[in-house]
């Protein structure tokens, strides 16, 4: 990406032999690497592949048991955060480390100031990110309430604070997640300004086609070893995948079908507001037999509220619902269920399981009142294992035994489980929502290839996503929700990710005279 050669610039960061147990898990293997001054390196590598806890050992969360850490030519402290930041390393979280009722400015200056210092000179540290904010097209309101920023916003705010403590290397974990085709190209607009200054970059990310636009050299940890390195010119995502995973990775074909009668219909539906989740607003929407629609938008939209009502948490204040034509009156998620609606919620831990029930116990959570699992009001536990056990080798998943308690898998695996529960009895609606989120890219292949299959057999599949190259390359069709409103529906490929982009951030749908009806 950037214009000088590499090999000129000095070293800014040297990683050498980087070690880390947990008991007796190696979550990094001797990991050694160099970043240059004016570098973007791509880290990538599969869900537990150590990029975290490499991240953490650099900006001292995590002490090495093996290794050190140098930036600039000198060693750095392990363990102490604080010597990071004055040597110059900054970190940008997936998850905003903002403190809402504070203003921009009082955010980016908090814990700048030493204890004892009597007196915090508001309008230097202004002045300050004003300049910082002029120089990188980081445009913020120092003034304003961080409570009132859009997301994009924010991410800048998140940026400014790191360039305001004189950051030279930046790190970045999954920057893009929660942002908008618009807000993306704005971002790397952002961070080639920053490198062309002399800044470093880590970018951490799942999203390849970002890896290859941004980075100068990708590092692929997998199994906590560093087992591959490329420069981004001499590379393409197929490899890079592979390198990931350790084998070739065939990408999911969307097979071209027709769609069937209606499943469900939603019509002028509007829901209550439910503390500060985004309420429905005169919603219509039509989902089809052996059909993918596509929700797109941008976090805080209206999703939570949909998905909620579909599952059955919840019941519309107006309007109509039908499920396979009939008229929808009692609604719970009970209800739901015996309506054939299968549901993957959007946070697996949360919503998707109970920690520290087994495995066993989590797959049959949904229908354990029903046969074969219930006779007469009593378990039968022979049943339920019988069931898991088919899960486990039909959706693969990796645990020790149906008795393990599901926190302990990984969120692949923890994710396969949920998908083997919800589409069990191969229900007519399915309600994926975030289905592959923090997935890596084989996870994310498997639970893909899933949804494509319940859409062949016929079953209508809702598609939540932030993720839009997710939406684009699953979905027969795409509709965008903001503010709790839907956009007119579109055919796979029919609108660009600037249009789609421009909708996600609340411009008003052009389509003339069509209504939000899906």
């Amino acid at each position: 990406m950037t214009d000088n050669p590499q090999h000129e610039a000095k070293t800014v960061l040297r990683l050498t032999g980087i070690t880390k147990r947990f008991g007796p898990l190696i979550a990094n293997d001797a990991i050694s690497f160099e970043l240059k001054q004016g570098e973007v390196i791509a880290l990538l590598g599969e869900n537990g592949a150590g990029k975290t806890t490499l991240m953490n050992i650099l900006f001292g969360h995590y002490v090495a048991d093996e290794g050190s850490v140098e930036v600039s030519g000198h060693a750095l402290p392990p363990g102490e955060p604080s010597a990071a930041l004055d040597a110059g390393v900054g970190m940008v979280h997936q998850h905003f480390t903002l403190t809402d009722n504070l203003s921009v400015l009082d955010n980016i200056a908090l814990g700048t100031q030493g204890l004892w210092s009597w007196k915090f000179d508001r309008k230097a540290a202004k002045d300050r990110i004003l300049e910082l904010a002029t120089s990188f097209g980081l445009s913020v309101n120092p003034d304003a309430m961080v409570s009132q920023l859009t997301v994009g916003e924010r991410q800048r705010v998140e940026i400014l604070k790191a360039l305001y403590r004189n950051a030279r290397i930046l790190i970045l974990d999954e920057p893009t997640a929660v942002l908008t085709p618009q807000e993306t190209e704005a971002l790397f607009k952002t961070l080639k300004m920053l490198v062309t200054e002399g800044l470093s970059v880590i970018f951490i990310s799942h999203k390849l086609y970002e890896v290859m636009e941004i980075s100068d050299r990708v590092l692929v940890l997998r199994s906590g070893k560093l087992t591959g390195e490329r420069e981004t010119s001499q590379t393409d995502r197929h490899e890079l995948a592979a390198l990931m995973v350790g084998e070739e990775i065939a990408l999911p074909e969307v097979e071209p079908v027709t769609p069937g009668k209606p499943v469900l219909e939603l019509m002028a539906v509007s829901t209550a507001q439910q503390g500060t989740t985004t309420a429905l607003k005169d919603l219509t929407l039509t989902l089809r037999q052996g059909e993918i629609t596509g929700l797109a938008g941008v976090s805080g939209n209206g999703q939570v509220a949909l998905a909620a009502l579909l599952s059955g948490m919840i019941a519309h204040q107006k309007g109509d619902m039908a499920i396979n034509g009939e008229q929808v009156t009692k609604w719970s998620p009970r209800q739901a269920l015996k309506k054939g609606v299968g549901r993957i919620p959007e946070d697996r831990h949360a919503m998707g399981a109970i920690g520290d029930m087994s495995v066993m116990e989590n797959a049959i959570s949904e229908n354990y009142r029903d046969k074969p699992y219930s006779s007469a009001g009593w378990l039968d536990w022979k049943a339920a294992r019988q069931f898991t056990e088919k899960a486990i080798a039909a959706y693969d998943v990796k645990c020790p035994s149906p008795d393990a308690r599901i926190r302990l898998l990984s969120g692949g695996n923890m994710q396969k489980l949920i998908l083997a529960r919800a589409l069990d009895g191969n229900p007519d609606l399915i309600i994926a929502a975030q289905p592959t989120r923090g997935l890596d890219i084989g996870a994310v292949t498997y639970v893909h290839n899933r949804l494509l299959e319940a859409r062949k057999r016929g079953a209508a599949v809702l598609l939540i996503s932030e993720d839009l190259d997710e939406i684009r390359a699953l979905s027969d069709r795409i509709v965008v929700i903001s503010e709790g409103e839907l956009s007119t529906p579109s055919a796979r490929g029919e609108r660009s990710v600037k249009e789609l982009g421009a909708l996600m951030a609340g411009h008003k749908d052009t389509a003339a005279g069509a209504p939000n009806a899906a």
